[in-house]
């Protein structure tokens, strides 16, 4: 990270400096909240998580190398610096802020209910193709996570890419006053965090606040094919830039020949130009992650040879619509999260196989008052997209199962279809039930770690 003093630190989160002033003037080498990540002068903060506090490792993380501590405690006489914050979390968001004012970058924010990594990647990959990125990694994308990345921004980087995952009004805000994006993307409006957020016009409402910390000569990119998003007005008159696959956003796509399992081509059409580029993973979701890519690129001043170039290096990544070629099976790893809409975008890519079949699908989270029949509406899906053997892990797919025989007795469909209370019943007759050369589509919500049958089917002997 830039430099950044004590002085400077306790400044910005309107902390106490405790300790020898000859410290003052130190620099921090980077932000850490993990004990294990600590190197020479890292600033720890001690955060106080649900199973452990932060509090205690900093005796350990002093004597590791840390240059200073972040603590809501008075820590006494102690031969090493501290900063005294009345809430850590609150403290890490604050610096996170004056960090982000302090950088001459591009900042690209994203957010939306389904696809926002995959997006993120996509984003990035096209980026990379003329600018120094830094991009989110893994779930960093919380009121702890962003701070974290935003704190890994170097002086060589000029473009950031910003996932900024919410579940609950009031959680955008502080994100975004963080990021202070010049561009703001928004993927779509669907039905995750209905728990929290009630409504698809909540979530819509709580998403689309990203907007209200961005540069003013900023571009706003939605997803035009999505009906929350094509009607959106803005509170500050502000005109969105769309993407899709219909021919009125200005951002489309013509000419797709769809290569199953081997991805997409596709002619992309800008307000400008048009050209031609190929998407290594497979499916019509692809194609939006694609086209906001496009979107973001041309923003930035980015021409189409360069843009092409990046949407075909994108590289899949763990748990999303990542194909593993194992042994006995080709393997559709999706499991890292789950909602309806994802999950039958990932019914449409199994779709492509032209072998076998398989889907394995688990329990969707946080979907509120209406989550069995959403999980009933999954189910159905699966039988009308043709899926030749069904197999649902947990309590609420029992629904999810349930709703597919009902539809493949009402359609005279060939699949059949299983349910089991844990993925262990599963494993006991899994080999009853797979074959070799199938092709099987992996996907739950995160809790129900679904990452473990993807181990376990990729290294069967």
């Amino acid at each position: 990270m830039k430099h950044m003093t004590l002085s400077e630190i306790a400044d910005a989160c309107c902390g106490i400096y405790c300790g020898d002033p000859a410290f003052l003037d130190c620099e921090v080498s980077s932000v850490a909240i993990d004990s294990r990540k600590v190197v020479k002068d890292t600033l720890f903060v001690a955060i106080k998580g649900a199973r452990v506090d932060g509090h205690s490792f900093i005796p350990q993380v002093m004597e590791a190398g840390a240059l200073c501590s972040l603590s809501e405690q008075d820590l006494g006489d102690v031969d090493y610096p501290y900063i005294r914050v009345s809430s850590c979390t609150e403290a890490l968001k604050d610096l996170a802020e004056h960090y982000r004012r302090s950088l001459d970058i591009k900042v690209v924010g994203i957010t939306g209910s389904v696809g926002k990594t995959s997006t993120k990647e996509m984003i990035a990959s096209v980026l990379s193709e003329k600018y120094n990125v830094l991009k989110t990694e893994g779930n960093f994308n919380n009121e702890i996570g962003l701070p974290l990345t935003v704190f890994n921004i170097r002086e060589e980087h000029e473009v950031a890419v910003l996932e900024m995952g919410i579940s609950h009004f009031g959680d955008m805000k502080p994100l975004a006053k963080i990021a202070r994006p010049d561009v703001c993307v928004i993927t779509n409006i669907g039905y995750a965090h209905l728990e929290n957020l009630g409504t698809r016009d909540g979530i819509l409402k709580e998403k689309s606040s990203m907007t209200d910390y961005m540069n003013p000569e900023g571009s706003v990119i939605f997803n035009g094919d999505d009906d929350k998003l094509k009607s959106y007005t803005s509170r500050d008159g502000r005109t969105p830039v769309y993407f899709g696959l219909t021919a009125s956003c200005p951002f489309h796509v013509e000419n797709i020949e769809r290569k199953g399992l081997k991805g997409t081509y596709a002619e992309f059409v800008t307000p400008t130009s048009r050209f031609h580029a190929h998407i290594s993973i497979p499916g019509d979701h692809m194609i939006y992650n694609a086209l906001a890519g496009v979107a973001v690129g041309y923003a930035l001043g980015m021409d189409n040879e360069e843009i092409a170039r990046g949407i075909e290096k994108l590289v899949p990544i763990a748990g999303r619509n990542n194909l593993i070629e194992a042994k006995h099976y080709t393997i559709i790893d999706d499991c890292y999260n789950a909602n309806p809409a994802s999950m039958k975008s990932s019914l449409d890519v199994l779709a492509y196989a032209d072998t076998r079949k398989v889907a394995i699908l688990g329990d969707m989270g946080e979907l509120g008052a209406d989550e069995l029949a959403m999980h009933r509406e999954v189910g159905a899906y699966a039988a009308f997209k043709n899926t030749d053997v069904l197999v649902c892990i947990g309590a609420l797919s029992k629904d999810m199962a349930e709703a597919a025989k009902e539809t493949v007795l009402a359609t005279e469909k060939n699949m059949k279809v299983f349910h089991f209370d844990t993925k262990e019943d599963f494993y006991q007759n899994m080999r009853q039930i797979l074959k070799d050369n199938d092709t099987i589509l992996i996907k739950a919500s995160h809790f129900m770690e679904f990452p473990e049958i993807v181990k376990k089917l990729s290294e069967e002997a």
